[in-house]
């Protein structure tokens, strides 16, 4: 079975994290960016637990009836926790500037508490950063599959349209608008959290290689959007290809959605 996260072609289901969103889109991440750009990591729902939107239980528990990976939250924060560390531990060693974030509670009720997420990734956002959230979408006819939701609050940079190129592309104003895109975070959703992607992840003897593999492709993204070479030369794809197809919530979601 795959571990590798090596990028698909435009519009080919990848072999580890699965379908991409299918969606039209008309956004293209040109903002250029620093080689020595700060990056702010959230693990998504990482304040909201317990709420609606805590975001999503995976398949594995919710139609197989195995036990959550952590009793005190729905399995999706689990995994954007570890993703989301081993993140900002892969682009440590590989010379960014990039940090993670850990609110302090599990549950904070009022979204602009200054604790939360949103709070600490518009901060940063607005003191000229990148700030990226990582989700796990729903399973089922609930999810959309992988791909990246470029921050509103500012044009979507050549690190966005990096990851979009790696992972899809979600339209711009995706649901009127996610509450983190408007306080300055892009969001990344890593894939649905059902099938061979979730299998790999639980399983003890591929855990730490699919982790491993997610992050090297997501701190390979992000330098490559930060690269002074064109990432046409790196990437499955050039910055300007159409890898749209035909259609396929952070806090306030539903507890069913990533």
């Amino acid at each position: 079975m795959a571990t590798s996260a090596k990028a698909p072609v435009p519009q080919e289901a990848d072999p580890l994290t699965g379908v991409r969103v299918a969606a039209p889109v008309d956004w293209k991440g040109r903002k250029t960016t620093p080689d020595n750009l700060e990056i702010l990591v959230l693990a998504g729902h990482a304040d909201s637990q317990g709420m609606e939107g805590a975001g999503t239980s995976g398949a594995a528990v919710d139609r197989g009836g195995a036990r959550p990976m952590d009793p005190r939250m729905r399995d999706e924060l689990f995994w954007n926790r570890r993703i989301r560390d081993a993140v900002a531990r892969t682009g440590q060693q590989r010379g960014l500037q990039i940090r993670s974030y850990e609110p302090d509670q599990l549950t904070i009720s009022d979204e602009d508490d200054p604790r939360t997420n949103w709070s600490e990734g518009r901060r940063h956002h607005d003191a000229g950063g990148y700030a990226l959230e990582i989700h796990f979408d729903a399973y089922g006819r609930h999810g959309f599959g992988s791909g990246l939701i470029p921050n509103l609050r500012s044009p979507a940079t050549r690190i966005d349209e990096s990851l979009a190129l790696n992972f899809g592309r979600y339209p711009l104003n995706f649901r009127g608008g996610l509450g983190a895109p408007r306080r300055g975070i892009s969001i990344l959703e890593i894939g649905k959290l059902e099938g061979q992607l979730e299998q790999k992840l639980r399983d003890p003897r591929s855990r730490n290689a699919v982790v491993s593999a997610l992050a090297l492709r997501i701190v390979t993204a992000m330098e490559l959007g930060m690269a002074k070479a064109p990432a046409s030369r790196l990437l499955s794809s050039p910055p300007d290809a159409d890898d749209s197809a035909p259609q396929g919530r952070d806090r306030q979601t539903s507890a069913e959605d990533g």
